[in-house]
């Protein structure tokens, strides 16, 4: 089970960079463990620390206004590269609930989903428009309802995003497609005994 997806207000940390590719979300030396415990010690470690091993004091996720920020707004084509089902781990470990971008590689797109991480594909002009606004004041709130598929701006304008019918219900009800299959399991049950099928263990 994950947690359910509903609503999410959260200030903005932005990383405009395009392109970016799932080693930099989570570097190839991270993918020995198949816990997802701890794995966001190596979120974008490449870029959060120097040679050295010491926080880079302009990397975004060190700054201080950015602490404790759920929602990462991030360039276009974000998630390119191998399909390491790490990267999305990574995010939700750090406490990111969903991405906001133009467009996402379809591997991470898809792995996203499945881990409970909500890729938010917008237009644009309004892309721009947030950036812009987190410029202007780190400590801008926006708001993410995916029961309506709205993503709300403070001044009261909003734009909606596309989301798949199923991974939508799956992340309202905060299930994966295993906990999915397992909400039939009276309806399987009943299936079984009405046409006289065994199931051996």
């Amino acid at each position: 089970m994950m947690e359910p997806f509903t609503t999410l207000t959260s200030r903005l940390t932005p990383l405009p960079h395009r392109n970016i590719d799932t080693d930099q979300i989570i570097p190839a030396r991270y993918l020995k463990v198949t816990d997802k415990a701890g794995l966001s010690e190596g979120l974008f470690h490449d870029w959060r620390y120097d040679a050295q091993g010491i926080e880079d004091p302009n990397f975004v996720l060190n700054q201080p206004q950015y602490q404790g920020a759920s929602i990462l707004l991030a360039g276009d084509n974000f998630g390119c590269g191998s399909s390491r089902e790490h990267a999305p781990w990574a995010l939700v470990g750090w406490g990111i609930r969903a991405v906001i971008s133009t467009s996402f590689a379809d591997i991470f797109h898809n792995n996203a989903l499945k881990n409970g991480l909500l890729p938010v594909v917008v237009a644009e002009d309004f892309h721009q428009e947030l950036f812009e606004l987190t410029a202007e004041n780190p400590a801008l709130e926006v708001t993410i309802d995916l029961e309506s598929q709205m993503l709300g701006l403070p001044d009261g304008s909003a734009a909606k995003f596309p989301m798949d019918a199923f991974a939508r219900k799956c992340l309202l009800e905060g299930m994966d497609q295993l906990g999915y299959i397992h909400s039939f399991e009276d309806r399987i049950a009943a299936f079984e005994i009405e046409r006289g099928i065994h199931i051996i263990g």
